[in-house]
């Protein structure tokens, strides 16, 4: 991890468990995104998207790519914070330059953290729907979310990395968790992340932007 999501990290360790850290702070984005009128500022956006790589951290090795370019993109909403207000903001400036979809843009980068959230969001329901293991409920949320905007070597290699991925138990220790509080956590984060998830589609989609990317 690097730079400004790093940082944001670091100002929260010790505070509070890691999951309650992100769920606390999706629960306070969409509060200030209520007391907006609707609009998602976008510095506090990037902050409370940092506190996630965290949570792709405790997956392992499995989900290193997705942290890596995760955070890659958190960074770049982080900087881009100094110049646009809000989400709404980039959005209007790249369809206005036409590269929304163009590699690099923050529209393309708001794109991607969006699915490193609801990929977190899913696997967590996963988790609390079924005993099984943690390679089940990874597989099956990396196959509902990501997969389907990703190539063939990428699911290949996404697929063998799963099987590092760490026991349900192994997971509730490294997020210093106990098995009914990761369940309460968990729950919270997918609450709070919900609206954060739909506003940013909606971000798109009101524009005749299609998500098939």
């Amino acid at each position: 991890m690097c730079d400004a999501a790093a940082a944001v990290v670091a100002a929260r360790q010790g505070m509070e468990t890691p999951l309650t850290a992100v769920a606390e702070a999706f629960e306070e984005l969409a509060r200030g995104m209520e007391a907006d009128g609707g609009e998602l500022r976008l510095a506090p956006f990037g902050d409370t998207c940092a506190l996630v790589s965290v949570l792709f951290n405790s997956l392992g090795i499995a989900f290193k790519f997705a942290e890596s370019e995760y955070v890659t993109k958190v960074n770049d909403l982080i900087g881009a914070s100094k110049e646009y207000a809000t989400l709404n903001d980039i959005l209007d400036k790249d369809v206005e330059q036409d590269c929304v979809k163009k590699q690099g843009s923050h529209s393309r980068n708001l794109r991607r953290v969006r699915l490193g959230l609801g990929l977190i969001k899913a696997l967590f329901e996963q988790f609390l729907a079924t005993e099984g293991s943690l390679y089940d409920a990874a597989t099956t949320a990396y196959g509902q979310v990501c997969a389907p905007f990703h190539s063939w070597a990428i699911r290949k290699a996404v697929g063998a990395g799963m099987y590092t991925l760490p026991t349900r138990e192994q997971l509730i220790l490294r997020l210093n968790e106990t098995d009914c509080s990761v369940q309460k956590e968990m729950r919270r984060y997918i609450d709070a992340s919900s609206p954060i998830i739909e506003y940013i589609d909606s971000l798109f989609l009101s524009r005749n932007i299609v998500l098939d990317w």
